[in-house]
C-alpha cells in the first residue's frame, strides 16, 4: 500500500514539474459565435433608427408599421393597405465606428437578408440605390459615412392581418467584392 502512495506522489510531483515548466505556444479549435444587437450607444457597427417605425427591444431591431408600435405617430394609420406598394426610405442606417479607423480608413461589408417574398431591401436612396432593391443586399460602409436602408412592401394580393418576418445582418472586415 505504501508503494502505491509513493508511486502516486511521484506521479503528482512529475506532473507538477512538467506542468510548471511548460511553455504553452499554440492551441487550435473551431468554434461558433453569435451576437445580439444591444442598446449600447458606443457600439462599433451601429444600426440607428431614422423613422418612428423602427424600434429596439431586448437587443433586437424591429420595423413595426402598425398602431402597436410604441412610437406610432399620432397622424399614422393602423397599418398598410392590401393591393398597394409602399416604399419607406431611410428606415435605419448602418454606420462603421470600428476602432481601427483611428489610424486609417477601415471599411466593412454589410449583408442584409430577408426571408419575406413581399419585401425588398435597398441601401441608399430609392432613386439611386447603392444596393438593391432585392431580398438580399450587400454594400460597403466606410467610416464616418453611414448608409441608410429602406424597404419596399408589396402588398399585392395580401390578406388582412399581421405579417411577420425576419432579417439577418452580417458585417465582415473589408470592402465588399465587385
Amino acid at each position: 500500500m505504501n508503494k502505491l502512495f509513493g508511486l502516486a506522489f511521484l506521479m503528482v510531483g512529475m506532473l507538477l514539474a512538467v506542468g510548471a515548466g511548460a511553455n504553452f505556444r499554440y492551441y487550435s479549435a473551431d468554434r461558433s459565435a453569435s451576437f445580439t444587437v444591444v442598446s449600447d450607444d458606443n457600439e462599433l457597427i451601429d444600426l440607428t433608427a431614422l423613422q418612428p417605425y423602427v424600434t429596439y427591444n431586448n437587443g433586437n431591431i424591429y420595423v413595426d408599421i402598425s398602431d402597436n408600435n410604441p412610437h406610432h405617430p399620432d397622424w399614422g394609420g393602423d397599418g398598410m393597405s392590401p393591393n398597394t406598394t409602399y416604399v419607406f426610405e431611410e428606415l435605419f442606417h448602418v454606420s462603421n465606428e470600428l476602432w481601427e479607423n483611428n489610424r486609417t480608413n477601415y471599411p466593412i461589408c454589410v449583408s442584409i437578408k430577408s426571408n419575406q417574398d413581399n419585401v425588398l431591401l435597398f441601401a441608399g436612396d430609392y432613386s439611386s440605390p447603392v444596393a438593391g432593391p432585392a431580398h438580399n443586399i450587400e454594400f460597403t460602409v466606410e467610416h464616418g459615412d453611414p448608409i441608410p436602408v429602406g424597404m419596399i412592401f408589396d402588398n399585392t394580393n395580401s390578406t388582412l392581418g399581421l405579417d411577420q418576418f425576419q432579417m439577418s445582418f452580417e458585417a465582415t472586415a473589408g470592402a465588399c467584392g465587385p
